[in-house]
């Protein structure tokens, strides 16, 4: 296959970002192809900075060959020489798993000069990361491969067009890289048929938090969130009701009992104000404070920021002091609504303000656990900011 065929395999099996944002991989891949540089990088996002996620540990763990191989064929197929996986410190097994995985390929002509004796050269390597959360997004991973303060950079330029070293780039996490050879071994048709609606094939879904049984499940996209929690995870480990499910990651939205209909879907999770991000379920039974579990979730911003714009660096910090002033005041049983009100708007400047999803997303969890547990907030539905309803 030449690289234009090898592309449109991609494309053709609906194969989409797994690192949160969705984004079709074929159009990503594409795009760096038809891009005119001198040369071309593709990178692994291996980062996995979400609380309760290990799908990426486990693939470079367990399998580091088809990741060395996804990677391979992507770069082949985008005209890149040379790929990294930048993968966090905290991952020395992954690390080891991958460098040997690596040196493996090479010595058997996998990598290098001629990949497979193709005549087309590839090599990579592991980059590892210091831990920040924020390097695990795209334009903060590049600067820190680059050896620069990991911040966020201003898009545009995108990075396909001008990423890593100012060159064109494909960034990709390690699931969506990870997926590739298997689309190539059984054919795109073959992942297409599985999933629902624009969410095409599998996802692995890691449940964690206070749930029966805990791991890592493979599943196709349209299994619901009742069916991941109450029929694979057995509900929770303490064996009393569940509460509360974070789907995404520290940053994910609170989805009570009466969303658990909802399918394991982008579009159908972004209709009810949630996000699916890396696969990340955690479990809360009914003993969870929602109030606390909001201000942890702008304790993480504001310790995480990379400081770049006002509304993620100030607005994490302001959310916490809010959230201080509402539990003080739900402990003296004073009106907390103005507090609410306040939160609310900054909870919404922070969403269109951030100049990336730390802050931007940050707003999910917080607005999440207002809407659908007011009661936490010492709040009856009734008096609920405008634009937040409680769950029926």
């Amino acid at each position: 296959m030449d690289a234009e065929a090898r592309v449109k395999t991609v494309a053709a099996s609906g194969l989409r970002g797994r690192g949160g944002a969705g984004f079709p991989t074929g159009v990503k891949w594409d795009t760096v192809r038809r891009a005119e540089a001198p040369r071309k990088y593709v990178v692994c996002n291996a980062d996995e900075g979400d609380s309760g996620t290990f799908a990426d540990r486990m693939t470079m763990e367990g399998d580091p060959f088809r990741l060395v191989e996804g990677m391979a064929i992507a770069g082949i197929s985008i005209g890149a020489t040379y790929g990294y996986v930048y993968i966090r410190s905290e991952y020395p097994h992954a690390i080891e798993a991958m460098e040997h995985a690596i040196a493996g390929a090479r010595r058997a002509g996998r990598l290098g000069p001629s990949v497979g004796g193709s005549g087309l050269a590839f090599d990579m390597e592991v980059r590892v990361g210091a831990g920040a959360y924020v390097c695990g997004e795209e334009t903060s991973l590049l600067n820190s491969i680059e050896g620069k303060r990991g911040i966020v950079r201003a898009k545009p330029p995108l990075p396909a067009l001008q990423g890593l070293f100012g060159m064109p780039t494909a960034v990709n996490n390690v699931l969506s890289l990870a997926a590739v050879p298997a689309i190539f071994a059984e054919g795109p048709e073959a992942y297409e048929r599985l999933g629902l609606g624009r969410s095409r094939g599998t996802m692995p879904v890691q449940l964690a938090g206070n749930v029966r049984y805990g791991g890592l499940v493979e599943v196709p996209f349209g299994i619901t969130l009742g069916e991941l929690v109450d029929g694979i995870g057995g509900g929770t480990a303490s064996g009393r009701p569940v509460r509360a499910v974070q789907v995404g990651g520290p940053l994910g939205a609170y989805f009570p009992p009466a969303l658990f209909d909802t399918p394991f879907d982008y579009e159908a999770f972004a209709a009810k104000d949630g996000l699916i991000g890396h696969g990340g379920v955690t479990v809360f039974d009914d003993t969870v404070d929602m109030a606390h579990m909001a201000r942890f979730a702008m304790e993480f911003c504001a310790a995480e920021s990379c400081g770049k714009c006002t509304p993620c660096r100030i607005g994490a910090v302001r959310g916490v002091e809010t959230v201080d002033r509402i539990l003080a005041k739900r402990e003296a049983r004073q009106p907390v609504g103005s507090e609410l009100t306040l939160l609310a708007d900054l909870c919404d400047t922070m969403k269109f303000g951030s100049l990336c999803a730390l802050g931007g997303f940050t707003p999910y969890p917080v607005t999440s656990a207002m809407t659908h547990f007011p009661e936490d907030f010492d709040l009856d539905a009734r008096r609920l900011p405008a634009g937040l309803q409680a769950a029926e």
